[in-house]
């Protein structure tokens, strides 16, 4: 009620900045909170409208390539920004390690242990292409499982030189690594996904060292599941966003002064330009900015300086653990948050019916 109160009082001239900006002090940050409600301003029609969102927003891709995804999500409020970002950490599926069959384990790492580090390794398959496995079933199908096989003997190495103590001179097979995991068929899954090379995204995980005679002897079922429920099927390594940087110049900065402020941000967000002989700083990139503040720091500067935030301009960045193309990660995280939306809106019409 006090915010409110205060976005009433507050003059035209600042309205926008409130409703559209967040301002960082040196003391706070200002604006943070979402006040464009209907009725909360006079003279703005802030009633959601569906045409109006469609020109408004959009979405620009910065930078992709195959394990990241930098894209600008602008004209959208936090909480669906944000709905995004979690969906994408805890409930688009993936493919994991759950069932760890040890026959044989006689490293110095303990079968918990081990069954935990197996569980953690990305497993390149598509979990659109399996079901969910049902929680009574012990044993999997073709359409819910899919099975590999880990199985590694120690030996000394009869040709290592006679004054060696290098470990990868003396022994073979001393290093486990995620590469040898390989993959054991269940039914027609050998022609389904004859092209599909299922096994883990990365080779050169390590999992446990080895001595002659110690040996490893395991079989593993993964099936779908979604990172709410644990860690290991969470499809992205990060997900996140920040909001746009803005940076703004009161006045001619010039000299030492603009020197310094250059200093104050981060490489490539202010320049020095030499206008008719002065070194004159201008803003050349405030995407780039960290938001550190820093500038606030100098007596002389931080009254010359405005920094805000685009309260509606998200920089998402998805990073993949491999599993799945982070631009494929996106659409699927669309995907839930739409069937989401269609389970609530159906619910309220069974409660309608009611």
């Amino acid at each position: 009620l006090k915010f409110f109160s205060s976005g009433m009082a507050a003059p035209m001239s600042n309205v926008d900045e409130i409703r559209n900006r967040v301002i960082l002090g040196e003391f706070g940050v200002k604006n943070v909170h979402t006040t464009d409600y209907p009725g909360n301003y006079p003279g703005y029609d802030d009633t959601w409208d569906l045409e109006k969102f469609k020109k408004t927003f959009r979405i620009d891709i910065v930078h992709s390539d195959e394990d990241t995804l930098e894209f600008d999500m602008i004209g959208i409020d936090a909480s669906i920004a944000n709905a995004f970002r979690r969906i994408l950490l805890a409930e688009v599926p993936t493919m994991a390690i759950e069932k760890v069959f040890i026959y044989n384990n006689t490293s110095i790492i303990q079968d918990e242990i081990l069954a935990h580090r197996l569980g953690l390794v990305p497993i390149k398959a598509d979990p659109r292409l399996f079901e969910y496995r049902n929680p009574e079933d012990q044993e999997g199908t073709e359409i819910d499982t899919i099975q590999l096989q880990l199985k590694v003997k120690c030996t000394r190495n009869p040709r290592a030189p006679k004054d060696s103590s290098d470990p990868k001179e003396l022994y073979l097979n001393h290093m486990v690594y995620s590469g040898d995991i390989k993959w054991l068929p269940i039914g027609n899954q050998a022609d389904v996904f004859a092209d599909a090379k299922i096994g883990p995204v990365h080779g050169d995980i390590l999992l446990a060292q080895l001595r002659p005679g110690q040996e490893l002897d395991v079989v593993m079922h993964c099936v779908k599941g979604i990172g709410k429920d644990h860690a290991k099927f969470s499809p992205v390594a990060t997900a996140s966003y920040r909001l746009l940087p803005e940076i703004t110049l009161l006045q001619t900065i010039e000299g030492e002064q603009a020197e310094r402020l250059k200093r104050c941000f981060s490489p490539g967000v202010i320049e020095i330009q030499n206008v008719n002989g002065r070194k004159v700083a201008k803003v050349v990139n405030s995407r780039l900015d960290t938001c550190s503040r820093e500038v606030l720091r100098h007596d002389d500067l931080k009254n010359l300086v405005k920094l805000g935030r685009v309260r509606d301009h998200f920089i998402f960045s998805v990073e993949s653990t491999g599993i799945l193309p982070p631009d494929v990660l996106v659409t699927e995280a669309i995907n839930v948050l739409i069937s989401k939306c269609q389970k609530f809106l159906t619910e309220l019409d069974m409660a309608e019916m009611d």
